[in-house]
């Protein structure tokens, strides 16, 4: 059986590098958002091209804001329904 907690202080998980080869609908769309970037880039002046690259870079930071508030979130609620359980299996046990 594999250890988590052993994976985690050994390096071997790091939640915030996660493979993650993405589903048919995700590629599709990250092909689309792309292939638009492109186009725009192309037809926008060397300032504006820069403009537009800055304004996608604070979305990209602005999602990574958010995964990471989403995790922290995730795994808290995570533990408190884990600690929940064990409450009511206690009480069962108990009985």
């Amino acid at each position: 059986m594999k250890n988590i907690l052993h994976d985690l202080y050994n390096g071997k998980i790091i939640p915030w590098e996660r493979y993650n080869p993405g589903s048919d609908k995700q590629n599709e769309i990250l092909s689309k958002i792309e292939e638009r970037e492109r186009y725009f880039t192309a037809k926008l002046s060397p300032d504006d091209s820069q403009r537009f690259q800055e304004l996608t870079q604070l979305y990209r930071d602005l999602s990574n804001v958010e995964e990471d508030d989403l995790f922290s979130y995730a795994f808290t609620l995570g533990l408190l329904l884990t600690m929940d359980v064990m409450k009511e299996t206690e009480m069962i046990y108990n009985d």
